[in-house]
C-alpha cells in the first residue's frame, strides 16, 4: 500500500539521517483512555512507543499508561493541560461536548469510512487542521490511531428500526449520543469502557457501543447479550491522538521532532492494518458465538446517517453564527471530499458488499 511504503521509506531515510549530534534523552508519561492491554492500548499506543524508539534510536521514551492509573479515563486531556503527565493519548470523541468541531474528527454518522478519512487527513490537510485547533488549546496534536469501522451495539433487544431506538438505553459518546437523543428519542449515558461490560451484563443499559470486532470480542459483549447490530453507521471510522503542551514539543531537539512525527503516521497505517485483519477474525468468532447477528437493511442506514449528516451540519451553522467559523469550513471541506471519493471510488475493487 502507498501509506505504508511512503512511511517505510520515511524510516529508512530517518534512520540514515546524521543524529549523533541529538544526545537528548526524553521520557514521556503517556496515559490513555481505555485499560490496559485493550487493543487500542496495545494497537496504537504500545506499537507507538515502539516506532518512537526505533525512530530515534532510543532518545524518546514513551512510558503507556492505561486508564486511570495517572488520570482518570475520561480527563486525559485535563491531565496534559495541568502537567500531571507529559503526553496524554486519547479520542477527539470526548470532547465533543466540550468543542462540536472534534465532531469531525471523531467521527460522525454519515462521515467517511476509514478509507477516505485517511486519505483526508494525510493527503488533504485533515491532520493541519486538527493540529492548528489543538494549537489554539495550547496542544501539539500528534495523529496516533486511525480504525476500522465499529460494532453499531451489543444489545440486549432487537435493533431493527427507528422505532426500536426510541427510549433505548444506549451506553455511546460523541455525536451518536447527541444524534440518538434528539432524532431517535434514545437515552444516552457514556460511562468510562472498563465499566461497560458490567453495564450491559446487569441490564443498566438496553444496548452499549464501543468498538470494531476486534476489540469488542475480548470484551466478552457477545456473552453479555444476544444481539449483535451491524454495520457501524454510527462510527464509520474513528481517530485517536498524542497531545502534550506545545512547550513540552518546542523543549525536543529539533533532529528528534519530524522522527517521532514519521513514528506517529507509521503507527496511524500499521494500526489501521492490523484493525483490518483482526477484525475479519472476530466476526467470524461472533457470528459463530449464540449472539444473533442483526444487519440493518439499506433504508433504516440512510436513515442514521442522514441524521447525523443533519446534525453536524446544523452544530456547524450554529458555531458560525456565533462568531465561530472553523467548524464550518472545515466541515465543508471534509463533506466535499466524502463526496468526491464516493463520486470517484468506484474503479476499485473491493471484496465484498
Amino acid at each position: 500500500m502507498t501509506f505504508s511504503l511512503r512511511s517505510l521509506a520515511w524510516a529508512g531515510a530517518l534512520s540514515l539521517a546524521a543524529s549523533g549530534a541529538v544526545a537528548q534523552d526524553v521520557t514521556w508519561r503517556v496515559p490513555t483512555s481505555v485499560p490496559e492491554g485493550s487493543p487500542f492500548y496495545v494497537n496504537f499506543l504500545e506499537r507507538f512507543a515502539d516506532n518512537v524508539n526505533l525512530m530515534t534510536d532510543g532518545k524518546v521514551e514513551i512510558q503507556p499508561f492505561g486508564a486511570g492509573v495517572l488520570v482518570p479515563a475520561l480527563q486525559i486531556y485535563d491531565g496534559v493541560r495541568d502537567g500531571i503527565v507529559e503526553a496524554g493519548h486519547s479520542s477527539p470523541s470526548y470532547l465533543v461536548n466540550q468543542n462540536p468541531i472534534n465532531s469531525i474528527f471523531a467521527g460522525f454518522p454519515g462521515g467517511m469510512g476509514p478509507e477516505a478519512f485517511i486519505t483526508w487527513m494525510y493527503e488533504e490537510g485533515g491532520k493541519e487542521k486538527l493540529q492548528e485547533i489543538r494549537a489554539e488549546e495550547g496542544f501539539k496534536s500528534l495523529v496516533v490511531g486511525i480504525g476500522s469501522s465499529e460494532i453499531m451495539a451489543h444489545s440486549n433487544v432487537k435493533i431493527e428500526s427507528a422505532e426500536d431506538l426510541k427510549g433505548l438505553k444506549y451506553r455511546t459518546s460523541g455525536p451518536w449520543a447527541e444524534v440518538m437523543r434528539d432524532y431517535f428519542e434514545a437515552v444516552p449515558t457514556v460511562v468510562p469502557p472498563g465499566e461497560i461490560y458490567t453495564l450491559l451484563e446487569r441490564k443498566g443499559v438496553d444496548a452499549i457501543e464501543w468498538a470494531p470486532p476486534s476489540a469488542n470480542l475480548p470484551e466478552g459483549f457477545h456473552e453479555a447479550a444476544p444481539y449483535i447490530i451491524i454495520p457501524g453507521v454510527h462510527q464509520p471510522t474513528f481517530q485517536w491522538e498524542v497531545v502534550m503542551k506545545q512547550e513540552t514539543w518546542d523543549a525536543l531537539d529539533d533532529a528528534l521532532k519530524p522522527k517521532i512525527e514519521a513514528a506517529a503516521e507509521l503507527t496511524t497505517q500499521q494500526s489501521l492494518l492490523n484493525f483490518y485483519d483482526n477484525d475479519m477474525k472476530a466476526m467470524e468468532e461472533l457470528r459463530n458465538s449464540k449472539a444473533e447477528v442483526i444487519t440493518l437493511d439499506k433504508e433504516f442506514q440512510a436513515q442514521l446517517e442522514e441524521a447525523g449528516v443533519d446534525w453536524i451540519k446544523k452544530k456547524a451553522a450554529s458555531e458560525k453564527e456565533a462568531g465561530r467559523p472553523e467548524m464550518a469550513e472545515i466541515l465543508e471541506g471534509y463533506l466535499a471530499y466524502k463526496d468526491r471519493w464516493a463520486a470517484q471510488s468506484d474503479y476499485l475493487i473491493r471484496n465484498g458488499n
